[in-house]
């Protein structure tokens, strides 16, 4: 059931906006959802982001940590600043390359217990996914459902993401974060965890770039 793969459609939902449209009745039987922005709004997938940001604040801020460390060693080796390393500076500073990888590797172990633990929340709402999808498909009497970057234009009223998202926050108000022993993530799940973290990131970037044209809007002007 490749429901969760990478999509354009999936990387547009940066802003969320697939979220925010209307719910509204499906257009002649056919209608449009991502799994991925139904998993993104879910209730249950929010609030359990929030315990394990809680419960791995620590591991979070040494992540941050080596983030910058390595941004820092990055730009050690980009010597002509062109925000791209080639092999020859690569291979003329050895030991910057050595500390790059070190903490490349340090980065994985000290977050593989926060992707497991979030994978393991988006798994249990795959789990329920296809339930979800054939009550709102039979609620909204839906013939056609397709991923919205099978169609080149529709109007909003399509869009039934908001539907599935209230029928998935009625099932499943709440979902677990902590694994049981010995759990092992299928792959869609850890495709929807990357997909999810990339909608955050681009969530992240936007509200940055909103809050800095903001600040500098409101810089007093000198005479």
């Amino acid at each position: 059931m490749k429901l969760f793969a990478k999509t354009i459609a999936a990387a547009a939902l940066a802003g969320a906006a697939a979220i925010a449209t209307p719910a509204a009745a499906q257009v002649a039987g056919i209608a449009t959802s991502s799994p991925e922005a139904v998993l993104f709004g879910s209730k249950a997938r929010v609030e359990a982001y929030k315990q394990i940001d809680t419960q791995y604040a620590a591991q979070i801020g040494q992540l941050r940590t080596l983030r910058q460390e390595m941004a820092t060693l990055q730009q050690t080796l980009d010597t002509d600043k062109n925000g791209q390393l080639t092999q020859a500076e690569a291979q003329a500073n050895p030991t910057a390359v050595q500390q790059l990888q070190q903490k490349e590797q340090q980065l994985g172990q000290v977050s593989q217990p926060i992707v497991l633990a979030q994978t393991y929340v988006l798994e249990q709402l795959i789990n329920d996914y296809q339930n979800v999808q054939q009550q709102v498909v039979q609620q909204k009497k839906i013939q056609i459902l397709l991923n919205p970057d099978a169609i080149q234009w529709a109007p909003a009223a399509v869009n039934v993401t908001n539907d599935l998202v209230d029928a998935l926050d009625q099932r499943m108000p709440s979902v677990q974060i902590t694994p049981p022993a010995g759990w092992r993530p299928r792959q869609e799940s850890l495709a929807a965890q990357q997909t999810v973290s990339q909608i955050l990131l681009g969530v992240a970037q936007q509200q940055a770039a909103q809050q800095a044209a903001q600040q500098q809007t409101e810089q007093p002007t000198g005479r």
